[in-house]
């Protein structure tokens, strides 16, 4: 395996101490880092949603780590911005950024007031906001109509190589699809013969030889007791498939569908354990999964003990692998 990552969970975690975090994390061996960009949190319990873009120029700096970022172009966010935001970050940082582009959760792009609309609508914008995005980097003053709307829009700096647009997707279909447009792609941990569904789909869709990175959720603590309560506390909001966490649109409504979710319940969506030696398993077996790189996001909201714990006796196992 070649990379193993340290997520930044924006939700959870205050911008400054999730700084402190992620320079402990290189300093501890991880090897690159990415992280999410909301406006709003999953949970009320979770409480945080600091600006990501901000945050970025900040946590380049303040280590060498290559960063990525989860975004949504479309709605939010338009996308002559984010093109603006990802070649002044890639021309401060050469090589170190790249942006995982999705078509995004009700939860944060509600906040504009405009209609949120089916997903293939959503699909569909977001292809059009990465043929814009393209054409920008490239230096074209960019015109465009459609379900985005671009006014002779031209990147006036621009780095000499653009940041990697990879593909976020979660299910077979999308990873299909992005395997058409995507420098690489991103997925969350699933069981292995949907891993393996998403991975064959995205190589058939025109994927072939580029990256795929996984992101895993995973909650650590010294006991068992306590990693199981960590996972149900902080991540419990965020145990439902499409379309049911594409569509809610408050922490609140969140935290309402998550009454009846168990802590038995949090074993299909986060990996919970105090044993190191079991991460080391569990990860390695993920990584022999034709898998370019591991983003590993402790789904609790204090990251040291994490962090330190899997930097002396997680990380050097994994990268014998």
């Amino acid at each position: 395996m070649s990379i193993i990552g340290y997520h930044a969970s924006h939700e959870q975690v205050d911008p400054a101490t999730l700084l402190k975090a992620v320079v402990c994390a290189e300093k501890a061996g991880f090897d690159a880092a990415m992280c999410s960009d909301h406006f709003a949190p999953w949970s009320e319990r979770q409480g945080q949603s600091g600006f990501a873009w901000s945050w970025l120029g900040a946590a380049l700096h303040a280590t060498s780590l290559p960063f990525g970022v989860v975004n949504a172009p479309g709605q939010r966010y338009h996308p002559a911005i984010i093109a603006q935001a990802g070649a002044t970050l890639a021309q401060m940082f050469p090589g170190r950024f790249w942006m995982a582009l999705g078509s995004g959760e009700a939860a944060n792009e509600h906040i504009t007031g405009d209609r949120w609309p089916e997903k293939a609508v959503r699909n569909a914008r977001l292809g059009e906001c990465i043929k814009v995005m393209r054409q920008l980097f490239a230096g074209e003053t960019v015109t465009h109509h459609g379900l985005v709307r671009v006014d002779r829009a031209k990147l006036w700096t621009r780095p000499e190589a653009p940041p990697s647009l990879i593909g976020a997707a979660v299910s077979p279909q999308t990873a299909n699809w992005a395997g058409g447009w995507a420098d690489g792609l991103i997925t969350i941990n699933q069981p292995h013969d949907t891993l393996k569904q998403i991975i064959d789909e995205f190589r058939t869709g025109g994927g072939e030889g580029k990256p795929i990175y996984l992101q895993v959720h995973l909650s650590y603590a010294a006991s068992a007791e306590e990693a199981v309560e960590i996972a149900f506390d902080q991540w419990r909001s965020n145990v439902f498939s499409p379309p049911v966490c594409w569509d809610l649109e408050l922490p609140e409504h969140f935290d309402e569908v998550s009454r009846f979710v168990r802590k038995e319940d949090m074993h299909a969506s986060v990996l919970i354990s105090h044993e190191p030696s079991r991460f080391v398993d569990v990860l390695g077996e993920l990584a022999s999964l034709d898998i370019d790189g591991l983003y590993l996001h402790h789904v609790g909201q204090q990251q040291q003990a994490f962090i330190d714990t899997f930097g002396e006796r997680v990380l050097p196992h994994l990268k014998g692998h």
